[in-house]
């Protein structure tokens, strides 16, 4: 049983290990690069397709071999499991022979759960092949879009509730494009030019990549990073709000929305705070090369509910706070799956207490940043009105950031809400609150 896998194929074992480790808590998105650095480019592309299809349409394979198999997934080892996802993407979504994502589906299921697994898996893969991708659907129970678009049905639900009608599905869809690596130069660090790649519609200091960001010098050397070109404007519409003065990052790892605004912070004294050590690191590491060239910042371990500071101390504040991740779905295809409505009412406290906390700590005239990587209305729109209060008031976010067009979120059209479908971006929500002086 689980014995030393052999080399003979390593895409599919590469992309095996990685879902293995998903489907036990970890992250898709973490646990794959770790997976893929010894592999040639075309094995790392081959299997980069076949784990992220796999993790995004995990809901849908989970039924199909639920059907197929006439048996219920828990009474099969997780090892069985994630082979079969697998080889039910090879079969349903990309062009593998059904005679190959079968064989190697077999032969990867004998070497990692035992061979008494072979004639399981051989017998439900070959009922898996049985139908096509839209016949298997046709066969699922649920409301249409939900199957057809492979969400669950209260993301479908959260995206009606901030979308048009006729955006929906559109929305949706473009949840299952990868989304293309997008890198920031930061500035006074590196120019555009050194980033080889097709620059951002809108962020001036983004780029969309044409290799791999590890074969980028400025990203080696932390004069550029790996970021959204949304996350990038949330950045931009705080820094342009602000006046110079002491910026503090509340929830700052892993620290690349930090890097950036201490480019963008020529005149600031730039803090930052994260609860984990280990992602605190992450933002020191991202911010180095500022330090490199005398452009300190000062990271605290430290809780943003109950940070260590004065409040009203700081022109502004950048609350990115922990949430659902709706936003962010073509990059962390997993992230569908992994959580749930039930989730909700916990975070919503968090992002709530987060909040108040970061305008607490907001000097009178200063601005608060609002941030999620999340469209739901419960994490973003209703969460600010929970907490407004007289001594502070709703900014035109959307004014900042003229050049984006349709920027403004339905359900205030004071705030930003980003969207893939409308701009090749993550779908990241942004409210700017300026503290009222007294």
């Amino acid at each position: 049983m689980g014995g030393v896998l052999a080399k003979a194929d390593p895409a599919r074992e590469a992309a095996f290990r990685a879902l293995l480790a998903t489907h036990n808590g970890a992250y898709l998105n973490v646990e794959l690069p770790n997976q893929l650095r010894q592999l040639s480019h075309q094995d790392a592309a081959f299997a980069t397709e076949l784990a992220h299809g796999t993790a995004r349409l995990q809901g849908s394979y989970d039924q199909i071999i639920v059907r197929a198999a006439g048996r219920e997934l828990k009474t099969m080892q997780p090892a069985v499991i994630v082979v079969l996802r697998m080889v039910a993407h090879q079969l349903l979504s990309m062009r593998v022979p059904a005679h190959a994502a079968i064989s190697s589906g077999v032969d990867l299921a004998s070497r990692v759960a035992g061979e008494r697994t072979k004639g399981i898996v051989n017998a439900i893969s070959r009922k898996i092949a049985a139908r096509d991708l839209d016949g298997w659907l046709a066969q699922l129970p649920g409301e249409p879009l939900a199957v057809q678009t492979h969400h669950p049905q209260w993301i479908v639900d959260a995206y009606a509730q901030a979308l048009p009608q006729a955006e929906l599905e559109p929305a949706l869809a473009a949840n299952n494009v990868p989304a293309q690596v997008c890198l920031a130069a930061y500035p006074g660090l590196c120019e555009l030019t050194e980033l080889a790649g097709e620059p951002t519609a809108y962020s001036p200091y983004g780029v969309r990549a044409a290799k791999p960001p590890g074969e980028y010098p400025p990203v080696a050397e932390h004069r550029a990073g790996v970021q959204d070109e949304g996350s990038q404007l949330v950045c931009l519409a705080l820094a342009r709000a602000a006046q110079p003065g002491r910026w503090l990052d509340l929830c700052a790892g892993p620290g690349g929305k930090t890097a950036l605004l201490r480019g963008l912070g020529i005149d600031t004294a730039l803090y930052a705070t994260e609860l984990h050590g280990h992602r605190a690191q992450l933002v020191k590491q991202n911010l180095s090369g500022y330090a490199a060239v005398g452009r300190q910042s000062a990271v605290l371990v430290a809780d943003g509910v109950k940070p260590p500071f004065q409040p009203g101390i700081f022109q502004a504040v950048l609350a990115d706070v922990p949430c659902t991740g709706l936003g962010a779905l073509r990059r962390r295809p997993d992230a569908r799956w992994r959580k749930a409505d039930a989730d909700l009412p916990e975070l919503v406290a968090l992002q709530k207490a987060l909040l108040r906390s970061a305008i607490e700590l907001t000097a009178p005239g200063g601005v608060v940043a609002y941030v999620t990587c999340s469209p739901h209305p419960a994490e973003t729109s209703e969460v600010l009105h929970s907490v407004l209060e007289p001594s502070v008031k709703l900014l035109d976010a959307p004014s900042f950031l003229p050049e984006v067009r349709d920027a403004a979120s339905r359900a205030d059209s004071r705030f930003i809400q980003l969207w893939p479908h409308r701009h090749q971006t993550d779908a990241m929500f942004c409210a700017l609150i300026g503290r009222i002086a007294q």
